[in-house]
């Protein structure tokens, strides 16, 4: 069976194949149709090909075994490739804010053909298709570089709207629809690359959400044996969780009693909240401080 990191290749590769295919029509029709608005937007592809290749590099890294310098593993990788995706599309987005003001300090005097607009929407529609497909594979995987790479089809997804409604501005003398969807857009992209920003800063700070923790500690305490929490942490590495809890037992209990408790905690959160890995210490319950 494929393990995670290979679905995920699937879908970064599925936006890498995506991006070459659009940004060569894109280029190839406006040029064909004087439509600047549409080669800037091929030439945005070829910005989102790198992001690809890089979350593909992640992903390929992050599937290397344990070795004696990452006993963890390698699928912090997989964050880092998030991280630098956040920083093409920061670019990208300050890039159509910038050529927006440009073509309002500049206007384009020649209107490109209306085809150009029609190729600019399919696109738009193909993107959105490839970021539907990769956010549900990053949900079903948990990998934060393919919802990276969904984040990022569905941002050229826009950008290829707000070229085609510029060309319709255009063809309509309202030129003004043009400067207004290249802020909107660049507007969502910043906005886009931040949130990845912040996700992948977050977790390689081995940040974890509260609420996700307490959820965790719901669980573990419905075991049976076990009698208090006193202390439990969590981080992610890529797509997995690493969860350390400290566990309250009876004092009576024996060394292969305790060890059954602890097997029945890295059961239960395996199977309900999907931990692979859950380090145990088992202590014996005295009076103390419940966190």
């Amino acid at each position: 069976m494929e393990d995670k990191q290979e679905y995920g290749e699937k879908g970064a590769w599925l936006s890498l194949g995506a991006y070459i295919v659009l940004s060569i029509l894109k280029m190839a029709v406006g040029l064909m149709t004087n439509s600047k608005a549409l080669v800037a937007d091929g030439l945005n592809n070829t910005t989102d090909i790198l992001v690809s290749i890089s979350i593909l590099i992640g992903l390929k890294i992050s599937k290397k075994p344990p070795d004696d310098n990452h006993p963890y593993g390698h699928y912090r990788a997989e964050t880092i490739a998030s991280l630098i995706a956040s920083f093409i599309m920061a670019s990208v987005g300050i890039q159509v804010i910038v050529e927006t003001f440009k073509h309002i300090i500049s206007p384009l005097k020649e209107s490109p053909d209306l085809l150009s607009a029609w190729v600019a929407v399919i696109c738009a529609i193909v993107m959105y298709a490839v970021y539907r497909y990769n956010k549900r594979l990053a949900k079903k995987v948990n990998s934060p570089s393919l919802l990276a790479a969904a984040k990022d089809n569905l941002s050229d997804s826009w950008v290829s709207i707000g070229a085609a409604v510029g060309i319709i501005g255009s063809q309509f003398s309202m030129p003004w629809l043009d400067p207004l969807a290249g802020l909107i857009v660049g507007a969502m992209i910043c906005k886009t690359a931040w949130d990845i920003f912040w996700e992948s800063s977050h977790s390689l700070t081995d940040g974890f959400q509260k609420s996700e923790l307490n959820e965790f500690r719901k669980t573990i305490k419905s075991v049976d044996g076990v009698k208090l929490i006193s202390d439990i942490k969590a981080r992610t590495l890529g797509n997995q969780i690493f969860v350390d809890v400290v566990i309250k037992v009876h004092p009576n209990l024996d060394v292969i009693e305790g060890n059954k408790i602890a097997k029945k905690v890295e059961k239960i959160m395996k199977e309900k909240h999907l931990v692979n890995h859950t380090h145990i210490h088992i202590e014996p319950v005295t009076y103390i401080k419940v966190l």
